[in-house]
């Protein structure tokens, strides 16, 4: 490989476990709301508002919070109740309050790459307050040179985070689960992605064809990174 000098990680599910969690909340979210709606028809109504209300709201659990609010108003002709809105404020503070639990040879490697000279950075997307305060408590903010929170994650983002480190592409690799906001955008831009699949992925952060390319690679493992540099 050409001579990395920075590598990036995405935060949520690729440090830590955050896709189950959001599950949960959303099957709390159907069971309060099964009065007024089947659950196929609500999982359904409410990811498309969900995506409607991205450009407004951004990603993160206060987004999809004010996404179940508004859409337990629209699906219950509006009926819901005061208490199950203060239910869904509920669900929410215990997303926000939920202990981070480190994925499996996150910190072996993060040592491993920082011993050998690179510089580390987190790159995620969604609320800033949010991820600054998953970081803070997953402890692994001692191994990061930089800290990279944006609302969309494309190639324009990447250009920008590249100019502020003052690198070239080919001296940038990618390290994230999403093909689409981790691996896609950075191969776009000439840079180096290793796509670690998560086995639960939100149906928004899914491509529809085959990723490809001399700088990709597909692992098994947050470790495996270690084999290539």
């Amino acid at each position: 490989m050409e001579k990395i000098k920075v590598v990036a990680f995405d935060a949520d599910d690729t440090l830590w476990v955050n896709e189950p969690f959001f599950r949960v909340f959303e099957e709390d979210y159907f069971k309060l709301m099964s009065p007024y709606m089947e659950k196929e028809e609500l999982k359904d109504k409410l990811f498309h508002l969900v995506i409607k209300n991205l450009p407004m709201y951004g990603y993160g659990t206060r987004g999809l919070s004010l996404s179940m609010i508004e859409g337990a108003h629209l699906f219950s002709n509006g009926k819901v109740k005061a208490s199950e809105i203060a239910q869904i404020l509920d669900f929410g503070k215990r997303m926000l309050n939920n202990p981070i639990e480190l994925l499996e040879g996150v910190v072996e490697t993060l040592e491993n790459l920082q011993s050998k000279g690179y510089r580390l950075v987190v790159a995620t997307k969604g609320d800033l307050l949010e991820q600054e305060r998953k970081i803070e408590k997953s402890g692994l903010d001692k191994y990061f040179h930089h800290t990279e929170i944006v609302s969309e994650k494309k190639e324009t983002e990447y250009k920008k985070l590249l100019s502020h480190l003052d690198i070239e592409p080919h001296e940038f690799l990618m390290v994230g689960n999403s093909l689409k906001s981790d691996i896609v955008p950075v191969l776009n831009i000439g840079a180096h992605a290793f796509h670690v699949p998560f086995h639960s992925t939100w149906e928004h952060e899914m491509v529809d064809h085959k990723v490809e390319g001399e700088k990709f690679k597909e692992l098994k493992s947050i470790r495996d990174v270690m084999n290539y540099l």
